[in-house]
């Protein structure tokens, strides 16, 4: 299969997962984990869906310092010269810019594609075909995104509200984005669902390196010089450390979705492919019971090598890691996460809820069990 000419994947792999808690740690996080079941991590997934399209040797990996080793261990594969270290979380717009200011520097017309370490998508060719019409967009100097068909009026995920059609050579299901919506009320979700023009934001961007940086210095100026500094100094092991401990820290922390889709929506700038292919974020365990049972409400997902699980009128999901005997009887949409520290319990209806579990932890300084 032929790379597509002048493109180059981004996989920011940084976050916790923190609705995945108790599997998913600071020193462990989501996209490190085998979800799915496929029998390798999330991460390796993300590679070998994208190492077709890009070619392994244009895979670029932004990651924390500490979770350096076990991303190489992930990915043999990856050059040295594309591994992108964090000292400390900045979020989306400073892990992706910084990307995109090091490839602009190395090759000015570069098409960039940043795509989550940690989400589940199935139908390569499917996502291929959607990757290429992005590209195509993207060469038109569009900023890109591939929106997602909504199967529910989910309250989790950000909505793109489709416009008209674009004429784009290469590009025949693209549509101008009217707006980028961030995570509505639950009324609001049904309206869009029900109205057939809103998307979900699944987070992938793709674009020309300087459009993006074109943007991001449009509108946040500060943002943008410090990661067109840090570029310059990237290249040059004696140069690149003193700058990201100088420069890194200061830069503004926001999501990429304020600092360039949305002022690019209102602009006419963005432009979106509807996905043909399933997609999930897996961003929380009733997600990954859904995956493992088909959508089958009454069934019981087990995951864990040595799980031992005894189970009677029982549905939902058990992962076990600490080694006990775990016995349902009688209880549905049930979730227990069972490692050597700590046990979560809930169901499926409030599994979004593990989060503030894990905010509450941190404010009273349970930081032993993150």
């Amino acid at each position: 299969m032929t790379a597509i000419e002048r493109f180059y994947s981004v996989i920011p792999a940084g976050g916790i997962g923190s609705r995945l808690w108790p599997l998913s740690r600071a020193d462990a996080p989501k996209f490190l984990h085998d979800l799915t079941g496929s029998g390798q991590t999330l991460l390796r997934d993300t590679w070998d869906r994208l190492a077709p399209i890009s070619g392994t040797d244009r895979i670029m990996v932004v990651t924390g310092r500490a979770h350096r080793a076990a991303v190489e261990a992930q990915l043999p594969e990856l050059a040295d010269h594309n591994v992108v270290l964090e000292s400390e979380p900045r979020d989306s717009s400073a892990a992706i810019g910084l990307a995109a200011a090091i490839l602009a520097l190395r090759e000015p017309d570069v098409i960039i594609g940043s795509f989550a370490a940690d989400h589940v998508i199935k139908g390569t060719v499917l996502f291929r075909h959607a990757v290429q019409e992005a590209a195509a967009l993207a060469d038109a100097g569009y900023i890109a995104t591939i929106g997602i068909r909504p199967t529910e009026p989910a309250i989790g995920f950000g909505y793109i509200h489709t416009g008209g059609s674009l004429e784009v050579a290469g590009a025949p299901s693209a549509s101008i984005v009217d707006s980028f919506v961030e995570k509505p009320d639950l009324e609001t979700a049904e309206r869009y669902v029900a109205g057939g023009k809103h998307l979900w934001n699944a987070g992938m961007f793709i674009t020309r390196a300087d459009r993006l940086l074109e943007e991001i210095a449009r509108h946040k100026p500060e943002l943008h010089a410090g990661l067109i500094e840090l570029a310059a100094a990237w290249d040059d092991p004696a140069t690149r450390g003193p700058a990201v401990d100088r420069i890194w820290p200061n830069l503004e922390k926001i999501a990429i979705d304020y600092s360039v889709a949305e002022p690019a929506a209102a602009a006419g700038r963005l432009a979106v492919v509807p996905a043909q292919f399933d997609w999930d974020d897996v961003g929380d365990f009733a997600s990954i019971a859904k995956i493992h049972s088909g959508g089958r409400k009454h069934d019981l997902a087990i995951l864990g090598a040595d799980a031992r699980v005894l189970a009677d009128s029982s549905s939902g999901i058990v992962v076990s890691q600490g080694g006990r005997t775990i016995a349902l009887i009688g209880v549905e949409d049930i979730v227990v996460v069972d490692t050597p520290d700590a046990l979560l319990v809930t169901t499926s209806a409030n599994a979004q809820k593990v989060k503030s579990v894990v905010d509450a932890l941190r404010l009273s300084g349970r930081g032993d069990v993150l």
